[in-house]
């Protein structure tokens, strides 16, 4: 790889903090974001486009990477490449790319629901409609600004997150949870509490389980979905977050455990659009929308998931799921806002003290609006609690 570009450090890898100040300097003048150009000096390197810029490109994974050439950023040798495009010696590749995040973290007050805190970390309740942390187009407004502004103003045991993911604005993030995807999240405020916890995750000692609110009866009432998943096929707007069921080699293994917990029927005739069930759901491995994908690929989506099929939930007509008119709006009287998807349950080890801790996180308003809703006005079936973990009175605040 040559070395006659600003953006580049010795090694060939991509230098974030002069990318950055380039992308800054180009807003204040209104021009283009820069263009990296990569010239490949390697022999005998037959690589595919995503896994090469996978290892020059470090503040963005391979999915973020695959999305951004398949909408036409990047080009091998002038022409507009596509992530599977082989390349080899004697290769120019340029990729126009955007700004790594930012990382400044700036304080913001934000409602915040604490299950518990102490010297070494904090578990939250998550509300919905916030991501966890900065990315490209989401600098403020996530739950590390938040957490910035309760350690300098609200927390009685002080401190503040682990230095660990800093580079990428991402300190004391041990996992995630979807934007809309509401319930229990761990972060650490020490360096060790990070690894530990994080050392848990990577073995699967962690034990997390999720409700979900989902359309007809799944059958049999509980199962195990073991289905590869992988991105969308069409990189066509509207599509490149998605992922799909896939049988190739795009597609992961990827296992989730459902447990029916409730049923619901709105009428007495039985119509498929009437049937809801409440599912516990465990997952051995951790695709990125691998619940929601899955539960809609059994054609179950859960309720208000509009990527994946899920009809609003709403009041008056009995009808329990007629779609608004518009399905870019929101129906004015649905009674639930966000997919509904809770991660109700979080248990580990505390990295520290060793103490086994469990935390039941009680559901959002609207979640818990819509199972009032359907035990109201519809008939009411329980299932047999063997080999769930989530105490349900305590989920619903009951």
């Amino acid at each position: 790889m040559t070395q006659d570009d600003q953006f580049l450090l010795p090694g060939g890898k991509l230098d974030p903090d002069a990318l950055r100040l380039a992308v800054e300097q180009a807003a204040d003048d209104e021009r283009p974001l820069p263009t990296v150009r990569f010239e490949i000096a390697r022999p005998n390197l037959n690589s595919r486009l995503d896994r090469y810029l996978t290892s020059r490109v470090t503040f963005m994974s391979r999915n973020q990477l695959q999305r951004l050439v398949d909408s036409g950023a990047a080009t091998v040798n002038g022409r507009t490449a596509k992530s599977s495009t082989r390349v080899k010696l004697g290769d120019v590749i340029e990729l126009t790319i955007p700004p790594p995040p930012s990382k400044e973290i700036l304080p913001e007050r934000m409602p915040l629901n604490v299950l518990h805190e102490d010297e070494h970390i904090l578990v939250l309740n998550k509300n919905a409609d916030i991501i966890v942390h900065p990315a490209r187009a989401e600098l403020s407004g996530t739950l590390i600004n938040a957490l910035a502004w309760h350690f300098q103003n609200a927390s009685d045991a002080g401190g503040g997150l682990s230095t660990l993911g800093e580079d990428f604005a991402r300190p004391g993030v041990v996992h995630r949870l979807d934007r809309h995807t509401s319930g229990c999240i761990v972060f650490a405020k020490t360096d060790e509490a990070h690894w530990k916890l994080a050392r848990q995750f990577e073995l699967r000692r962690v034990e997390k389980r999720y409700l979900a609110l989902v359309q007809g009866r799944p059958e049999p009432a509980a199962g195990v979905i073991d289905l590869p998943i992988g991105p969308h096929p069409s990189r066509e707007k509207g599509y490149r977050e998605k992922h799909v069921v896939r049988h190739d080699g795009l597609g992961k293994p990827s296992v989730t455990i459902y447990r029916t917990r409730e049923r619901y029927c709105l009428s007495d005739l039985g119509a498929p659009e009437q049937h809801f069930a409440l599912v516990e759901l465990e997952l051995k491995t951790g695709r990125t929308h691998q619940i929601r994908v899955h539960l809609a690929h059994l054609g179950h989506p859960i309720v208000a998931d509009d990527m994946y099929g899920g009809r609003p939930l709403v009041a008056g007509s009995g009808s329990g799921t007629k779609p608004p008119p518009d399905r870019s709006a929101p129906a004015t009287n649905a009674i639930i806002a966000h997919q509904a998807l809770h991660a109700a349950l979080l248990a580990f080890d505390h990295p520290i003290t060793h103490e086994h801790m469990t935390f039941t996180a009680p559901v959002r308003a609207d979640f818990a609006a819509a199972l009032s809703h359907l035990r109201e006005f519809g008939r009411t079936e329980q299932f047999p609690e063997d080999g769930t973990l989530v105490d349900l009175a305590a989920a619903l605040g009951q």
